[in-house]
């Protein structure tokens, strides 16, 4: 009897193991990863986080991870804040430990929405290291002609008291310099000048754009066309989830 009652746990803890292995085998292969890329201006914050509303997975953004670092003053922060203002890239090595932390958070376990990651080849194999090949991936990429990408972002302006966002190109206020919503004073960002976002697009075309040819050998690349209004651009997006 003894023997047998053995025999019996021993039976239903591998059954046990091989229901957990599979169920856990099933949520990998379920998981959902979603990487948004495009040019700066391109509207990947936007439209990134209507995606992940619209499916349901957490939108992580590097740039809100550098800014979580960048206002509590941490040593990060400040590295981070002198790569940002030169319209440099943040090295791998810090951004890819903050962001593998992130997407090991059980809110990520069904999949998640990435937006400003990876931006280089070894960022982008660090990733595939994490992932393994259980996952559903989907690569997205924006594409926005860098002479409209200048007029986006060098145009852009912003309400210091509403926030209500304007461009002096594509839709300027009604007054100049004055907010049409609250009367109050529109203001750029400092970084928003020609020669950095010239910067940002050397950086982006020497380092980011090959990542778009890494993820196109593995068929796994979708193009949607960013010159479109935002509501064109999103029903484009949704599209590819259909």
């Amino acid at each position: 009897m003894k023997v047998l009652l053995i025999g019996l746990c021993a039976f239903i803890t591998a059954v046990g193991t091989v229901a957990y292995a599979a169920i856990d085998q099933e949520s990998s292969v379920n998981k959902k990863v979603v990487i948004l890329m495009g040019p700066p201006g391109s509207g990947k914050g936007t439209q990134a986080k209507k995606i992940s509303e619209k499916l349901g997975i957490p939108h992580i953004s590097t740039g809100d991870l550098f800014r979580e670092n960048l206002s509590k003053g941490t040593p990060l922060g400040l590295k981070v804040k002198e790569y940002i203002e030169s319209g440099n890239l943040v090295p791998d090595e810090i951004v890819v430990d903050m962001l593998i932390d992130r997407v090991s958070s059980d809110d990520c376990r069904d999949g998640y929405l990435l937006d400003g990651f990876p931006r280089s080849i070894p960022q982008a194999e660090a990733l595939g290291k994490e992932l393994g090949d259980n996952i559903d991936l989907v690569v997205i990429n924006l594409e926005v002609p860098d002479d409209i990408v200048v007029k986006r972002i060098e145009g852009r302006m912003s309400c210091k008291d509403c926030g209500a966002i304007f461009n002096k190109y594509f839709t300027p206020p009604q007054k100049e310099n004055i907010c049409d919503n609250c009367s109050g004073e529109l203001n750029q960002r400092s970084d928003d000048n020609a020669k950095v976002v010239g910067e940002r697009l050397k950086v982006y075309h020497n380092q980011t754009a090959p990542v778009e040819k890494f993820y196109s050998a593995k068929g796994v690349v979708k193009t949607v066309d960013g010159q479109q209004s935002p509501g064109a651009v999103f029903n484009d997006l949704m599209k590819l989830f259909n």
